[in-house]
């Protein structure tokens, strides 16, 4: 019988046979070292699914179908989309980028697509299931995920995979977990956190991974700590990588989630608490005095936190996803309150965490409801005592700068492997990261053409990635981070390129030796037109040069029909991109454009949009977005930025406007790297509302949250002595 075994960062979880159309399998129980006696894998257990995200049993069942797709794609097989049975070994020529490949489609629906003679990809799903080859049968199934990736591989050839570059470090013996012990940790207001601590014990299996039986643990280790608000209990499998390393590592919930005592007030105690924590983590018998954090998104978050408080025992950061400053990124961005982030308000609403609460069909009604006081109560039957109390801070105060890692942050610094994605939805926390650690050397930084769930998708709403767009190395590149900066080792991680990033259009992984990259330059773009209100036609130009003749364009703003911002509340995944060419047709979007271009034109880095507002309101919001239009007139998203105009020069008070007078204001965008090709225009388009993203401003002093609407007449004045421009960086060709 054929054996197939299952590894999660280059450890063996588990063995699996395909026994007459019924899966059996040995899973690995990390408490003893040793695999479990053969019992059958059923459908509902989700073992394999925890750790690595893939579904090994429809794997293995649907071996043959994969297999005959493969056998069809290199038969050249005509066309055949249907599916079925007969028809599995569908091999036709498909676009994606500026190559083409053959794709096949299972009886299930699965869409395989050919990457090079070795290898298909799965699209248009999460978590895909990657195939490698093997002299034209499968060798291994690969499923990557932000800093993880877990394969599926015929025994014996794992050589064939990425498990081959985990060979050196493999080379040092696994050692088995200890069951979790349970702690309270005492904060300095006496106020404890509660924390599952897991520690390595020595194996008695020979099995091992086949490496030697490690000998005794150290009296002293270095320690992994994840702090987290959905539970310490949750996804813990996926740490044990850690343990089966000789690292320590502790899970805690954070401040008044799960069985931990205090207030649950978002980014509020996080500074303190991480330094509480890591003082804590040093002073334990078994600690040898070094730790580093690992996590994504609040859990990337709270490693800032924790490293603005100076501790000197953080040594190495693992930062995913990070969440930024409250009016940089969430939830307040730019001034602005973003409503999209309420799928995770309602997520992390109660004591415990509770994903169900995200997913709901009203949420045009909910986001409707005034005051904002009444939303949770109105929408859940109960009210959010954070989300009620952030409504009642408007300006930028102590609540909000008591969250605020960045500029908290003082002369330490601590190295830090800062992994995001283009289409992130903490974009703008990454952002922040970069600016912090631009003359700090130790750091490596590796951005990917990814959303907010990270290194997972091929395709994202609509928009096509190359073939290479995933990686399978995130987890190698991790552990060799920790290895050298807790435990020392010459690995040469340090002398890997400083930053890593994907090209979209050319579809390119490049490296270079900061952020931003060394040798683009500015490229400014003006708004332009030839007559006033070209850009509420959709006839505005992007120009090089700055017009001289002073020109509007005015759009009317009413609150009561924002526009549209293009996500599912849902997903609670806000930057994805999709295509605006239909909203871009609305009288309340102004559309600049370039001329079709007749070469490539490359953008990598933040841009930035330097407009002039005139309006009659005293205030309102401005959102900027790029786009890519292509040569049937989608107009995908790229990039965005949003601000209340009454922060355009600072967070802390309001500057209220005055109707005639022209005011200069600033808008950042998320940063991106992209190829515009050849026979594409570059867009810009600005309006004053993104329904779904942000809570629209109703045009009054009291902003998104007011129960009074105005209805605002904006002005966007361009040319002459208000020359609006937008600067991007362009790299050299």
């Amino acid at each position: 019988m054929e054996q197939w075994n299952f590894y999660l960062s280059g450890i063996l979880y588990g063995v699996l046979e395909n026994r007459n159309g019924r899966v059996y399998h040995r899973p690995l129980d990390v408490y003893t070292g040793r695999l479990d006696d053969w019992q059958e894998l059923e459908s509902g257990n989700n073992w394999y699914r925890e750790l690595g995200k893939m579904d090994v049993r429809e794997a293995l069942l649907g071996l043959k179908d994969y297999e005959a797709g493969v056998r069809g794609c290199a038969d050249g097989a005509d066309d055949c989309m249907d599916g079925t049975a007969s028809c599995t070994a569908r091999a036709a020529s498909c676009t994606a980028g500026p190559s083409s490949y053959k794709r096949f489609i299972t009886p299930r629906g699965e869409i395989f697509e050919k990457k090079d003679k070795d290898a298909y990809v799965q699209r248009n799903i999460k978590f895909p299931k990657d195939l490698i080859l093997e002299s034209g049968t499968i060798a291994a199934f690969v499923t990557p995920y932000r800093d993880q990736c877990a394969v599926l591989v015929r025994d014996g050839l794992e050589d064939r995979t990425i498990l081959k570059q985990w060979t050196d470090i493999n080379r040092s013996p696994l050692y088995a977990v200890k069951p979790p012990v349970t702690v309270t940790i005492p904060m300095r207001d006496q106020v404890r956190l509660a924390a599952d601590i897991y520690l390595p014990a020595v194996t008695v299996t020979e099995e091992n991974n086949g490496n030697q039986t490690p000998g005794k643990v150290p009296e002293r280790i270095p320690a992994v700590l994840i702090r987290t608000p959905y539970g310490k209990g949750a996804g813990a499998s996926s740490y044990f990588r850690f343990v089966q390393r000789g690292y320590a590592v502790v899970i805690q919930d954070v401040r008044g989630r799960e069985d931990s005592e205090g207030e649950w007030l978002p980014m509020y105690y996080e500074v303190e608490d991480g330094d509480d924590t890591l003082t804590w983590i040093s002073a334990q018998t078994w600690s040898d005095g070094n730790v580093g954090m690992t996590g994504g998104s609040y859990l990337g978050y709270v490693q800032w936190a924790a490293a603005a408080s100076g501790n000197p025992h953080l040594k190495a950061m693992l930062s995913s996803v990070c969440a930024g400053s409250p009016f940089i990124d969430v939830p307040r961005r730019g001034g602005c309150f973003n409503s999209g982030m309420l799928a995770w308000a309602f997520m992390v609403s109660g004591q415990r965490a509770n994903p169900l609460l995200m997913a709901r069909d009203d949420w045009d009604e909910v986001l409707d409801i005034r005051p904002l006081e009444e939303l949770a109560p109105k929408a859940l039957g109960y009210d959010i005592p954070f989300l009620k109390k952030w409504f009642e801070h408007m300006d930028y105060d102590e609540l909000w700068q008591r969250g605020n890692w960045k500029e908290r942050t003082k002369s330490l610094r601590v190295p830090a492997l800062i992994m995001s994605g283009w289409f992130d939805d903490n974009g703008m926390g990454t952002t922040e990261a970069l600016d912090l650690y631009h003359d700090y050397q130790e750091k490596k930084v590796i951005l990917g053409p990814w959303m907010h769930s990270g290194n997972a998708n091929y395709d994202i709403h609509g928009f096509a990635l190359g073939n290479n767009a995933l990686r399978y190395d995130m987890d190698l590149i991790c552990l060799a981070w920790l290895e050298h900066y807790l435990k020392g080792v010459e690995n040469g991680i340090d002398r890997t390129p400083a930053v890593e990033y994907y090209t979209m259009g050319t579809n390119q992984w490049k490296t270079a030796k900061n952020w931003p990259v060394p040798g683009t330059k500015e490229l400014s773009l003006y708004l332009d037109g030839s007559h006033e209100n070209a850009g509420t036609g959709n006839k505005g130009c992007l120009s090089p040069n700055a017009p001289l003749t002073p020109s509007l364009d005015s759009y009317i703003y009413d609150p009561k029909n924002p526009t549209v911002h293009l996500v599912d509340m849902s997903e609670n995944e806000l930057e994805v991109p999709g295509d605006y060419a239909a909203e871009e047709q609305r009288p309340d979007i102004l559309c600049y454009s370039t001329d079709i271009l007749s070469q490539d034109l490359t953008i990598t880095g933040d841009a930035c949009a330097e407009l002039y507002l005139s309006s009659d309101c005293v205030d309102t919001d401005l959102v900027v977005r790029i786009t890519d239009v292509d040569e049937d007139g989608r107009s995908m998203k790229l990039a965005d930025g949003v601000i209340s105009v009454r922060y355009r020069n600072q967070f802390h008070f309001p500057e209220f406007m005055e109707p005639g007078t022209i005011y200069p204001v600033r808008i950042r965008t998320t940063k991106l790297s992209h190829t515009f090709l050849k026979g594409h225009r570059l867009r810009v388009t600005i309006t004053s509302s993104a329904s779904n993203f942000i809570f629209p401003n109703r045009n009054t002093k009291d902003g998104f949250n007011s129960v009074e609407m105005r209805v605002a007449h904006n002005c966007i004045h361009r040319g002459g002595e208000y020359a609006s421009r937008v600067v991007l960086m362009q790299e050299p060709e």
